[in-house]
């Protein structure tokens, strides 16, 4: 259900109303009193951002010095309500030069009642892109003194751009070199017991676009994924290529992306938006290969000595290689003393966070370096309680190696000027929560 917004107000700390717009005439101009009396001066404004007073729902959220609070008399969809507060902040920052506070509203009042007319039609969201409204209002806000960003020059064409199907990219762009640049960034959650069974094992991935094409080109990108073979297949009246596939969960998609071509046909099509962009956003949580795998044995050597030795193993190919490896090793709280000895790398150990730290620049694929060390500890007769090991935690980065196994199987570049593309793809897979209890 959409927001159906019957009024917007910008409040500052003390309370004082600094702009409000009324959308519709289902509630009264001392809404903010009833605000400022039951919330503001009751100190409630960090409990909970949404609240009801007498039969209408008040959304608010504070930015900097500011309070943007969305009056609604009827039951709306509070995540697009705080949607649309994020959005239109951003919009007015591209107008400000950056800076969104008392002052750059105090500043700008003419201007924030344009936009606000503009983006919000009798309570319902209307469009935010500030690459679109700058096209046809194109009035300069005051812009803060420590602000250097330039301003941006409108273009022609307004009414193709505001009333056309492609709202997020401008007609007229060319580049002599037309490159696209494909990153597949995944974070690795892991979370391993002691013997070295797997408790909770999941990926979440993005797939992050950079473009610079000419014209309007229309892209078709090709995963691995189970569901889009099955579809092709269907399709083209052949069997499936052997290979691995993947399911993807929770996926979702940048609003460039046709989602009737991919529910019909389970492809990626879209028209990107010029630049740096993110395509799409998924899960996958059967079939992860891990990048490490954590051998940690401690011992407890009375009350005050500890022998700790952990082996780390790389599983990803023998030619690839993780960068920034950190691996940390919890040891109590009392430590005196640490002695080490590694295969590789540099240890140390950090009393501020009561860990071993163990620094591994550059870790190549199928090789076990190993660390072994001795601790002492301070025996204290107040300290009877036993230690409670926290699990080893790491760190790290693998270029062109995915966990999911996800793999592009081909990014087709189609625009009527019939121009050459260079794609380039890149994979890389980080640590997220990589946790090994010990």
């Amino acid at each position: 259900m959409p927001v159906s917004a019957s009024a917007i107000y910008f409040l500052n700390l003390r309370g004082d109303v600094l702009i409000n717009r009324l959308y519709r005439d289902d509630v009264g101009g001392n809404m903010v009193d009833a605000f400022r009396t039951h919330i503001m001066q009751t100190k409630e404004l960090g409990t909970c951002p949404v609240r009801q007073i007498g039969g209408c729902s008040f959304f608010y959220m504070r930015i900097s010095n500011v309070y943007i609070v969305i009056v609604v008399s009827s039951n709306a969809n509070v995540a697009c309500a705080f949607k649309f507060v994020v959005e239109a902040v951003a919009l007015f920052k591209s107008y400000f030069g950056g800076a969104f506070d008392e002052d750059a509203i105090r500043n700008n009042f003419v201007l924030i009642y344009e936009l606000l007319d503009e983006i919000m039609d009798f309570g319902y969201p209307q469009n935010l892109s500030p690459e679109i409204l700058k096209l046809y209002i194109t009035q300069e806000g005051v812009r803060s003194p420590f602000s250097s960003k330039p301003t941006d020059k409108p273009v022609p064409n307004a009414t193709l751009q505001v009333t056309g199907a492609v709202g997020w990219r401008r007609e007229g762009l060319v580049y002599k070199k037309n490159e696209v640049f494909l990153d597949i960034v995944e974070s690795v959650n892991l979370l391993m017991s002691s013997k070295g069974s797997v408790l909770r094992c999941d990926v979440t991935g993005k797939i992050l676009m950079k473009c610079f094409l000419s014209g309007m080109p229309d892209l078709k990108l090709g995963l691995n994924d189970k569901i889009g073979l099955e579809k092709e297949s269907q399709l083209k009246s052949r069997p499936t290529k052997s290979g691995k596939t993947i399911e993807l969960d929770d996926v979702t998609f940048h609003q460039c992306v046709n989602l009737t071509r991919f529910n019909s046909e389970k492809t990626v099509s879209f028209v990107p938006p010029d630049g740096e962009f993110e395509l799409m956003k998924y899960r996958i949580t059967e079939g992860v290969n891990l990048p490490f795998r954590v051998l940690p044995t401690i011992k407890e050597l009375g009350r005050t000595r500890m022998e700790v030795n952990v082996k780390v193993k790389s599983v990803f190919g023998a030619k690839m290689f993780a960068l920034g490896v950190v691996i940390k090793i919890p040891v109590p709280k009392q430590t005196a003393k640490t002695s080490f000895q590694v295969t590789t790398g540099r240890a140390k150990y950090n009393a501020s966070i009561d860990c071993l730290v163990w620094k591994i620049r550059k870790f190549p694929g199928q090789t076990e370096p190993t660390l072994s060390a001795e601790v002492e500890l301070i025996s204290t007769m107040a300290e009877k309680k036993s230690w409670t090991r926290p699990p080893i935690q790491m760190e790290f980065q693998v270029p062109m190696f995915t966990a999911s196994g996800l793999r592009v199987r081909f990014l087709k570049v189609w625009e009527k000027s019939g121009y050459n593309t260079v794609e380039w793809v890149r994979y890389i897979t980080k640590a997220g929560s990589y946790e090994i209890r010990c």
